[in-house]
């Protein structure tokens, strides 16, 4: 088993293989023994996502409903006004999330977009909220201006490998979101980035995506790790599913190569059942999105969400230490809340 208190840079791909042949149990063993060298296991961070533009993008991502090349039925909506996206920041923090992540459906932000953005930030922020945005590809003074707005997160998914990128998406390469993952990072904000499983891949393609990841100069911060949401319309909606246990080793492995970023069980919750999500949990899974949607597919309810928590004894992971008791009984107050009043953020999967 490696140093576990070391974060390495130059992963091989047999080294990465013989990981995914491990046992399963040896896997999550040591998956969990890495997990447990940097997190409280019993602590998942919280985020909530946003919409805040949907819908008619250039680009031809064949998983996405919002791809205006496809023909999904979504309803497609402008940028929305900042007092609409502040409301939806406060009804997410009453709900327990610590991050208010928001997505725009965009190749890459305008120039007349861009103040919005900006006072969308720095209302979020204001509100003790971490921040975090994906509008698409970035220049190097748009990740400036983010950075400076307050944006702690940005997030830029790398998708897949390099190898299988182009049967994907052709509207950009992979040296485009690699250069703007490097934007954002010379900017002094915070990498999410992570990809997609269950588009047809490989599993050569996950160790791939794996290792690009983990091979950063700095690793991503936060890693989502999507299973793949089939949407009538869109390229992708018979692709054959992937077998669950495929997705948890390949939470296990993430959780390896990267001990400190968390890694975020995100897009296909709503498919998984409470068994399948507890064991992404034990093989290092250790943050999720709350709401009922994600970008423009389903997610669990929050009060579900809340009320596995409860039956793993997991806590939400607190930006401000807590003790046991306080964050027990915030637990309950929320589970209380959920059941009295309809808190749902009409929230986004990433891009």
């Amino acid at each position: 088993m490696q140093n576990q208190a070391e974060v390495r840079h130059d992963w091989s791909e047999q080294e990465v293989r013989a990981l995914f042949e491990l046992p399963m149990n040896d896997l999550l063993f040591q998956a969990q023994t890495v997990h447990r060298q940097h997190f409280n296991p019993n602590e998942v961070q919280v985020s909530t996502l946003l919409s805040i533009k949907t819908g008619s993008c250039p680009e031809d991502c064949k998983y996405c409903p919002q791809s205006a090349h496809y023909n999904t039925g979504l309803e497609k909506q402008r940028l929305m006004e900042v007092e609409a996206v502040l409301n939806k920041a406060k009804q997410a923090k009453a709900s327990g999330s610590t991050r208010f992540c928001m997505g725009a459906a965009w190749k890459h932000p305008t120039e007349r977009d861009m103040p919005y953005v900006l006072e969308m930030i720095k209302g979020v922020k204001a509100m003790g909220l971490e921040t975090c945005m994906t509008l698409g590809m970035l220049k190097e003074s748009q990740a400036e201006q983010l950075s400076e707005a307050g944006l702690d997160y940005y997030n830029h998914n790398l998708d897949t490998s390099p190898e299988f990128y182009d049967k994907i998406i052709t509207t950009r390469t992979y040296e485009d979101r690699l250069n703007t993952l490097q934007h954002v990072r010379d900017s002094g904000m915070k990498i999410c980035s992570g990809g997609i499983l269950g588009m047809g891949e490989t599993a050569k393609d996950r160790y791939g995506l794996l290792m690009q990841l983990a091979n950063l100069p700095q690793q991503p911060e936060s890693v989502p790790i999507n299973m793949l949401v089939k949407v009538q319309g869109t390229p992708l909606e018979n692709v054959d599913d992937l077998d669950p246990l495929e997705f948890i080793r390949t939470i296990a492995v993430a959780r390896i190569m990267m001990p400190k970023s968390h890694v975020r069980l995100s897009a296909g919750r709503e498919q998984m059942s409470d068994e399948l999500q507890s064991m992404a949990f034990f093989a290092g899974a250790n943050s999720i999105f709350y709401g009922e949607c994600l970008l423009t597919t389903p997610n669990p309810e929050t009060n579900r969400d809340l009320q596995l928590f409860k039956r793993l004894g997991i806590r939400p992971e607190q930006r401000i230490e807590d003790s046991d008791a306080d964050q027990e009984q915030q637990l309950s107050v929320r589970i209380q809340a959920q059941q009295d009043a309809d808190l749902f953020v009409d929230a986004t999967a990433t891009h």
